[in-house]
């Protein structure tokens, strides 16, 4: 099956491809968001644990007694250190050890005043720091991220107690760490967190690229426009055509129905339930394993070359309707997508068909009729022209006995409707052909004009044909059908036996119904096996009966067979007349 696919204009990236790049772009959004926010936590964390450095090393310079007691002895003199005396003096060389050791980017040692005893650059010992100093000689232990006059660095002030006092304040450590220090153990853990989040992004455009594969093969390439086109296309023609039409999966679940699918088979919401929970009728059922053929596959064998029965190309009657079953295997790139039922009702094809015959039937004996009775009607004129009037009266008295024509039937003359009268005429004929002989029972009384003859005639016509077909298929001598037909009030009661070998034979019958039940219309759920060849198809007697059933009657089977006879069915339909016509 091919299907037009309509692009709309001024769209250049498929639907799918934008679900891609989509999925991609989300990804790459949220690893830049949650590297952002590793990189702003991470630094943080680093300059808080270089500051902490920092600050172990400021205290552990400031516990030192070489640092205290310069200190102490620079705050106890009276007149300060000169510069030059000050540069000369061990503190400093100190200081700077300290820093080579470290790696620190200073190591400041300052008085009580805030003037610098110790620092990376002489020319700067004897001055005052370029930052307050009032907290550390406070007592406090201080840690921030300050620029001084060698730049910017994690640095820690901790103040410096004397030998002799432990409680007094004699100066201060001030230890600063370079920003290289933070940045360089930023960047080893970010590069960590770089490779992951690379690893995750490949991954994630793997995922959605396998994600679009999929959803390309789900939807078999179509974008959501032509989508939502399939379906209101779909709804347009499912509900608009005149036949019942059912989607199959692959594993045969329903996926379609339309409502007059739901009809004919009689389901029930049956759009996603497997197939052989919702259409119970066996028959369907068979019809939908022989017929479901995949195009190519060899006629008899199924898809795994396994044997399969031949499709039965018949209708079927379902709940009292003859429909006929089809099955299309629908493939789309050399992938199955399923099957398409169609169920057409054939039955006002049917009916009609035999409303066509019935009627074509009376036309037949009705032309013979006239013709008859036109050459009759020349003889009793020439007699009576010659005179010849008691020949005449004989001749129209034996007219009268036998009737205008002259059909192969016994007591035509009990019924005296023209409609009936000509069409069993016309069947007499055709058992006559095949050595039958049609006769009319000996109760037989029907007066008037029917209402319905076309209905009386395709009811009738089909039990007459049975019985035509039972006698001439039995061995039992003579062959014979006999039809009882009576008038009572506006309804007409039939009759119709054969001298067969019944319903129910060994030789496997159906057995429709017991003698006594009604013949109804087939139910869906019941199997549908046909009925034995010596009474027809069983689908004719199921449609007599359901047009029995709209008069108000009902098709009977009142005996399957005796030794003197086969089987008799009886049928009853209501206002087939008036009531003051013919009596």
């Amino acid at each position: 099956m091919t299907t037009a696919r309509r692009r709309r204009p001024g769209r250049s990236v498929p639907f799918t491809r934008q679900v891609n790049r989509s999925i991609v772009a989300a990804m790459v959004a949220v690893s830049a968001i949650t590297l952002c926010l590793f990189a702003a936590t991470g630094v943080a964390r680093i300059v808080q644990q270089t500051q902490e450095s920092a600050l172990r090393l400021a205290q552990t310079v400031a516990e030192t007694p070489q640092v205290r007691a310069a200190a102490e002895a620079e705050s106890d003199r009276g007149t300060p250190s000169t510069d030059a005396e000050l540069v000369a003096g061990t503190l400093d060389d100190y200081a700077r050890d300290i820093e080579r050791r470290t790696g620190a980017l200073f190591v400041v040692v300052t008085d009580d005043t805030g003037r610098r005893l110790a620092h990376p650059n002489p020319d700067e010992i004897g001055d005052q720091v370029s930052t307050s100093p009032d907290a550390a000689l406070r007592g406090e232990e201080t840690v921030s991220w300050e620029r001084g006059t060698l730049g910017d660095s994690a640095r820690a002030k901790v103040p410096i107690y004397a030998l002799d006092d432990p409680g007094r304040v004699v100066g201060e450590v001030s230890v600063g760490l370079p920003p290289s220090e933070v940045w360089a153990t930023a960047l080893s853990d970010a590069l960590a967190v770089a490779v992951a989040t690379a690893l995750a992004l490949a991954v994630g455009w793997l995922l959605a690229a396998f994600i679009t594969r999929r959803l390309r093969q789900k939807t078999l390439g179509l974008e959501p426009e032509e989508l939502l086109e399939l379906v209101h296309d779909q709804q347009a023609v499912l509900q608009g055509v005149g036949d019942g039409v059912i989607g199959l999966s692959p594993d045969g679940v329903v996926t379609v129905c339309n409502d007059r699918a739901a009809e004919l088979l009689g389901l029930d919401q049956p759009v996603g339930k497997p197939v052989r929970e919702t259409i119970t009728d066996a028959a369907v059922l068979a019809c939908l394993d022989e017929r479901g053929t995949s195009p190519g596959d060899e006629p008899g064998t199924g898809p795994d070359d396994e044997p399969r029965a031949e499709p039965r190309d018949e209708p079927l009657v379902v709940n009292g309707r003859l429909v006929y079953v089809d099955v299309h295997v629908v493939r789309r790139d050399r992938q199955e997508l399923g099957r398409v039922v169609i169920v057409r009702d054939l039955t006002a094809i049917d009916d009609l068909t035999r409303r066509l015959t019935a009627v074509g039937t009376l036309a037949s004996a009705l032309r013979e009729q006239r013709h008859e009775f036109a050459n009759r009607i020349h003889v009793v004129t020439g007699l009576v022209r010659a005179g010849e009037t008691t020949e005449a009266l004989a001749y129209l008295e034996q007219v009268g006995e036998h009737g205008p024509v002259r059909f192969p039937i016994e007591r035509a003359e009990l019924i005296a409707e023209p409609y009936l009268q000509a069409f069993l005429g016309a069947k007499a004929r055709e058992a006559e052909r095949r050595g039958v002989t049609l006769r009319v029972g000996p109760d037989a009384d029907v007066t008037g004009s029917l209402r319905h003859p076309e209905d009386v005639t395709t009811i009738l016509g089909n039990l007459v044909d049975n019985g035509i077909d039972a006698a001439a298929a039995s061995a039992r001598e003579p062959r014979w059908v006999e039809v009882e037909a009576l008038r009572h009030g506006d309804e007409l009661h039939l009759s119709v036996m054969d001298s067969g070998d019944g319903i129910g034979a060994a030789t496997g019958g159906i057995d429709l119904v017991a003698p006594g039940d009604a013949v109804v219309p087939h139910r869906a759920g019941e199997p549908d096996e046909g009925p034995e060849p010596a009474h027809g198809h069983g689908i004719g007697l199921r449609l007599s009966a359901e047009v029995a059933r709209r008069h108000g009657g009902e098709l009977r089977l009142a005996k399957g067979r005796t030794e003197r006879h086969g089987a008799v069915f009886v049928a009853r339909l209501e206002h087939q007349f008036d009531e003051e016509d013919g009596r």
